[in-house]
């Protein structure tokens, strides 16, 4: 390797993906640091006496957070309280084992830990989630819960402000995401270095601007004690695409990340765009209220019902797909299901018998207008009820009927199904 660029005495230990130098360890931690401490104080992200929660995963990128963190407090004096936020899904195999990182973590830097759980708030883990859902629309379901999950354990911790690791490649795949599903709305608010709505807790993200491959790097070089693998459910996850075409875009051109993510900004609504309470995209949506509260939860909310509630309902009930939008095709899927439960087949069959019954008389008793009148009785005879030969004619033939069915075989409930089925 060829002598640092930036202090050109030591031997450059790496290329730094985002500037093309090539730099010694100590520069590249140097100016790794000062970039997040330019970043911080050019956003105006903290103040001081601010108890900050690190939204603490044990993966790369919040554990970069934490150490950063903690180094620039002292190193600066930002004079804020820190501590360690964590999350557990409840995804086996994955989230317990980093969490185990976390703890570790809270043991090197001294900073308090509180985790909170999806089973204690929401009464349902990923796992189960998963089972329920499929691995489909599992994403969607984990985001609306972890979000409202920091919120509640930053209330219990009484904290002001939540920082997370979202690095720069993640906004740079979320603009390219809300870019290809058409929302516009979203888009207007992806790029915001720092969230700080009336009656939300303030987030920020001071790694906006910091590409994860030096994340990785530093992690790496600093010999960091960090969980470094995937969410299990992770690939089925529409991001993965949005990130497949950024590495490839990368590759040619690496400046691209923060071209994306400017491109974002350029987007960017103002705090008091009405952009932010409507979404004009997809559609007509619900109209949205001022900042409040869920009717149910008591969680900050824009609609009666929060967005958790609402897949919580459908969980519940066990049709989750009723709570993340396509409802009409869902709904008629749903009134499907109940068309084939037992009671409606049941009620179903018998209808359908009465109607073959019904039939079956009206073939045994012609009607006038499609035969000649019967000859009058010869006198003498009794004209009273139908023979018994007809009595025992029809009876067949009902007990027929019920016996074969709606198509006149012996499916009967499966045919009567498919006739309910074919209703809707």
């Amino acid at each position: 390797m060829p002598a640092c660029q930036r202090c050109a005495t030591a031997r450059a230990a790496l290329k730094r993906p985002k500037t093309g130098e090539s730099v010694c360890k100590a520069c590249f931690y140097l100016a790794f640091e000062t970039e997040i401490h330019e970043t911080i104080t050019n956003n105006h992200l903290f103040s001081r006496g601010e108890k900050v929660a690190i939204g603490a995963s044990g993966g790369k990128d919040s554990t970069v957070l934490a150490h950063v963190l903690h180094l620039l407090n002292q190193r600066y004096d930002y004079g804020l309280d820190l501590v360690l936020l964590s999350v557990d899904e409840g995804i086996t195999g994955y989230r317990d084992d980093s969490l185990a990182t976390v703890q570790r973590n809270q043991v090197q830097y001294g900073l308090p830990l509180k985790i909170v759980s999806y089973g204690d708030l929401y009464g349902w883990t990923m796992d189960e989630i998963v089972k329920q859902v499929g691995l489909k629309n599992n994403c969607t379901f984990c985001g609306v819960f972890r979000r409202q999950a920091l919120d509640r354990g930053a209330v219990l911790l009484g904290v002001d402000h939540i920082v997370t690791g979202h690095n720069a490649d993640d906004i740079a795949e979320t603009v390219l995401m809300n870019i290809l599903r058409g929302d516009f709305a979203r888009l207007q608010r992806c790029t915001a270095i720092l969230n700080n709505n009336d009656g939300t807790i303030k987030r920020s993200k001071p790694f906006k601007y910091t590409y994860e491959k030096e994340i990785v790097m530093y992690a790496y070089f600093k010999n960091l004690d960090y969980f470094s693998t995937e969410c299990i459910y992770a690939p089925q996850a529409y991001r993965g695409y949005a990130r497949t075409f950024l590495k490839d875009l990368e590759a040619i051109r690496p400046s691209a990340i923060l071209d994306i993510i400017h491109s974002g900004e350029a987007f960017a609504a103002p705090s008091d765009s009405p952009s932010d309470k409507t979404t004009p995209t997809r559609g007509e949506k619900p109209a949205q209220r001022d900042a409040g509260e869920c009717e149910r939860c008591g969680y900050m909310s824009s609609q009666r019902v929060c967005k958790a509630c609402v897949l919580l309902e459908g969980l519940n009930r066990g049709l989750p797909q009723l709570g993340i939008g396509k409802t009409d095709r869902l709904r008629r899927r749903h009134n499907l299901h109940e068309a084939t439960s037992p009671e409606t087949l049941g009620r179903t069959i018998e209808h359908m018998a009465n109607v073959r019954l019904e039939a079956a008389s009206a073939r045994a008793w012609p009607s006038a207008a499609a035969s000649p009148p019967p000859p009058p009785p010869a006198a003498g005879v009794d004209v009273g009820e139908p023979s018994a030969a007809l009595s025992t004619h029809s009876a067949s033939a009902a007990a027929a009927v019920t016996a074969r069915g709606v198509g006149g075989t012996d499916d009967g409930p499966r045919l009567a199904s498919r006739g309910a089925l074919m209703e809707l």
